[in-house]
């Protein structure tokens, strides 16, 4: 019983950590500010809930650090220059190619999931179907073995 109730904590920690990392990069895209100043205010705010500090720190820093790259995997992938994609639109899908790309350990769809949920929260009405189709073109390019595998 412990280890579903560990698991369901975990679960929730890390989600709640890829909203921080998510609104970190949307504020970054807005305002350009330094990462070490976006990941302060986020420890120093109070009422975040229960978060995997590390988790979060590994995608916001992982993120802002390779933001040419993820834009060059996810570009392909759009249907619109990435200059006409929403901030949350563009945020999520970064999110999700860093995941894609840096953390094997967490299955594709797991991934593709929780951006999609990120998206319906955070983003315009049908923006969740956008984020899903690129990810998952962008799935088949970064982990085709897992993909054809599934």
């Amino acid at each position: 019983m412990s280890d579903t109730k560990n698991t369901a904590t975990a679960k929730s920690a890390r989600r709640r950590s890829r909203e921080l990392a998510m609104q970190g990069v949307y504020q970054w895209r807005l305002s350009g500010e330094d990462i070490g100043a976006i990941e302060q205010m986020t420890r120093d705010e109070k009422s975040l809930g229960r978060y995997d500090s590390e988790f979060y720190s590994d995608l916001l820093r992982g993120v802002l650090n390779r933001i040419e790259i993820l834009t060059e995997a996810i570009a392909p992938h759009l249907d619109r220059p990435v200059n006409d994609l929403s901030p949350v639109e563009y945020s999520v899908l970064l999110l999700g190619a860093y995941e894609l790309a840096h953390h094997p350990e967490i299955p594709y769809r797991v991934i593709i999931n929780e951006e999609v949920e990120l998206a319906k929260t955070f983003g315009g009405s049908d923006g969740h179907k956008f984020v899903n189709g690129v990810l998952d073109k962008l799935a088949a390019t970064l982990r085709s073995d897992e993909v054809r595998g599934a």
